[in-house]
């Protein structure tokens, strides 16, 4: 069950940001490479940056007030969503692994009052149609709590997910990105989770995480290059790459995320990239903090 919100045109510039968050230091914005769901258990080099990364953010800013994450495996037809529920549930949605990935649970709370505030400023790329706000059906899946559990392992942040409407242009997601800036002087993280190369047919038993096809290999490099340069708007026009961006997404899920947290940089952040590496040969782990 969805609910429609009124929409107030360009009311974020008028606010001094959603009132049950207080102002806080400017957070930082990730783009995690989530990769297998598999890697949410397994004691592997990801699931231990996944660990180390969330030690360091509380360290360095103390816990987020809330957490909102952009994942590839929620999409939308026609209207970009916010979860709203008290207590979103932990979607597993995979098939084919074992009982104990099945068996997780990540029981962290929802943001209701949130999500009623930020539906009611962000501005949707199609003007006639608001944000709206699901409090039954979705929950948190497992591109969220996939990372967020090595993160926060204590559950205790609420966190609050942003659906992609797929049917959309590349720019319009960017373009949705860049309204979330202000939230992350309100003690919000923001966090796209997918992967820079994501071709699930061209999976190869590979001995390195560096093995990787040429393809993936000159994506993987072309998206490195416009995040070093600066140029994020840049990460808009993938499809210009032609059959390259054709075989590294042959559908654009996982990238849509990284969009959504480009977006959100401010002009002069620097990025550092981390677990810069391949999955099975067509995975890209490669992720990327901007602001720490």
């Amino acid at each position: 069950m969805t609910t429609s919100l009124l929409h107030s045109a360009d009311s974020l510039a008028a606010s001094a940001g959603l009132a049950s968050l207080a102002p806080s230091p400017r957070m930082p914005v990730l783009f995690l490479g989530h990769g297998s769901p598999m890697n949410a258990i397994e004691d592997n080099a990801y699931h231990r940056s996944w660990q180390q990364l969330g030690q360091s953010l509380i360290a360095q800013y103390g816990k987020p007030q809330l957490v909102l994450c952009v994942s590839a495996h929620w999409l939308t037809r026609d209207d970009w969503q916010l979860t709203g529920m008290e207590f979103p549930r932990t979607i597993h949605d995979f098939g084919g692994f074992p009982p104990e990935l099945f068996a997780q649970q990540y029981p962290a709370p929802g943001a209701p009052a949130a999500a009623l505030e930020l539906a009611q400023w962000l501005n949707a790329p199609q003007a006639d149609r608001p944000v709206l706000v699901d409090a039954l059906e979705w929950g948190l899946d497992h591109g969220t709590w996939g990372v967020l559990k090595p993160m926060f392992p204590d559950a205790d942040i609420p966190v609050m997910q942003l659906s992609l409407v797929y049917r959309r242009s590349p720019q319009e997601h960017f373009a949705f990105g860049q309204q979330l800036r202000t939230l992350r002087e309100r003690g919000v993280l923001i966090v796209g989770s997918g992967n820079i190369v994501h071709n699930l047919r061209a999976l190869a038993n590979t001995e390195s995480p560096l093995q990787t096809y040429d393809w993936s290999q000159e994506f993987d490099d072309f998206v490195t290059r416009q995040i070093e340069q600066g140029d994020l708007g840049a990460l808009a026009r993938f499809q210009d790459l032609g059959r390259v961006a054709q075989m590294a997404h042959p559908t654009h899920d996982h990238f849509l995320p990284l969009l959504h947290a480009a977006g959100a940089v401010h002009d002069g952040e620097t990025p550092r990239f981390f677990n810069a590496d391949f999955q099975m040969a067509s995975i890209s782990m490669r992720s990327v903090i901007w602001g720490a």
